[in-house]
């Protein structure tokens, strides 16, 4: 239930990720393109296809869980007004038509994480986007994630630390504070430490990356990305 790659032999896991990023970039402009519930019901189809050819279910969805609350009050503080009527339901709908947007976009980009290796990723960014710019973006990427999951796995160690130094009778302020400074504290030893392997290790701005190349399993996710967006450029036409 982590923000990281899980290895299996799903349709998913033998695709390019050239191709699982088209998917993604093509299903983000459509699902922007329609916004009503007949059109985000046909792209719930879509993003629970997309899982289910990563082998995922809804327990990957549960590294996201930070943005649910967010996304599930959304509509209440929108539609929420100071006077008469004191609700609005059609402001209600429209942002909560919008969160729900959103909920698809991390189901898709579950799939996408589950599904590629970080290397991967890196190879396809830097193959696709020519120069400097295409090499930065592919190193950011792989570092975030490779990052992500180290810095949740210190918040968490950060937080029992504090609960069993009896830090439950401690104020909810106390506590925040408590596990927002280790965290941040673990972050930058976490940083520095990086650093330092990189140069020990030479970093290099072109290392050997394994090879990309389509198949023929790469088909129906380049239609489907190739339909998507063509429905999206009608759309805004």
């Amino acid at each position: 239930m982590t923000l990281s790659f899980v290895p299996g032999d799903s349709l998913a896991h033998r695709l390019d990720p050239r191709s699982k990023l088209l998917v993604q970039v093509a299903f983000a402009a459509v699902a922007y393109a329609y916004t009503t519930p007949r059109g985000l019901a046909l792209l719930t189809l879509v993003a629970v296809g997309c899982l289910l050819a990563a082998d995922g279910g809804a327990r990957d969805l549960w590294s996201y869980r930070v943005a649910f609350p967010v996304l599930l009050f959304a509509p209440l503080v929108a539609g929420a007004t100071l006077g008469a009527p004191w609700f609005r339901v059609e402001r209600a709908a429209t942002t909560g038509l919008a969160s729900y947007r959103v909920l698809l976009l991390l189901v898709v980009a579950a799939a996408y994480v589950r599904s590629t290796p970080v290397r991967e990723s890196r190879a396809a960014l830097q193959r696709t986007i020519p120069g400097r710019p295409g090499v930065f973006l592919g190193v950011g990427v792989a570092l975030v994630f490779r990052f992500l999951p180290l810095l949740k796995r210190d918040l968490v160690a950060t937080r029992e630390a504090v609960r069993a130094r009896l830090g439950a009778e401690r104020s909810r302020r106390e506590r925040m504070r408590l596990v927002a400074v280790g965290g941040l504290s673990r972050a930058f030893s976490r940083a520095d430490r990086l650093g330092t392997a990189l140069v020990a290790r030479c970093f290099a701005w072109n290392p050997t990356l394994p090879r990309l190349a389509f198949r023929r399993a790469d088909a129906p996710a380049l239609t489907l990305a190739a339909a998507m967006f063509a429905a999206a450029v009608l759309r805004i036409a």
